[in-house]
């Protein structure tokens, strides 16, 4: 019986990859969770922290990508004429 539990199990954890949904894009997420998770522990709610600093950090990481892609696509395309040959 514990045998059989057990393989039971190894199979289900082998289907596992397979069965769940492309990998979330958690930029900036962890290192917030830790700040927050620190600072939510000297007030005495981590995980609240943690959750509030995951938040943050996200949102802070599609800023500085959304900058970054505006940066390079003016650096690309510049606005303004070049000089005239003589």
């Amino acid at each position: 019986m514990k045998s059989a539990l057990v393989m039971a199990a190894a199979f289900g954890l082998a289907l596992t990859p397979l069965l769940s949904p492309a990998p979330a894009d958690a930029k900036g997420c962890i290192k917030g969770a830790i700040v927050g998770g620190v600072a939510g522990h000297m007030a005495h709610h981590g995980v609240l922290g943690a959750i509030g600093g995951c938040a943050v950090g996200h949102h802070m990481a599609n800023e500085k990508s959304k900058e970054e892609g505006e940066a390079a696509a003016q650096s690309a395309h510049p606005t303004t004429s070049p000089p005239p040959a003589q």
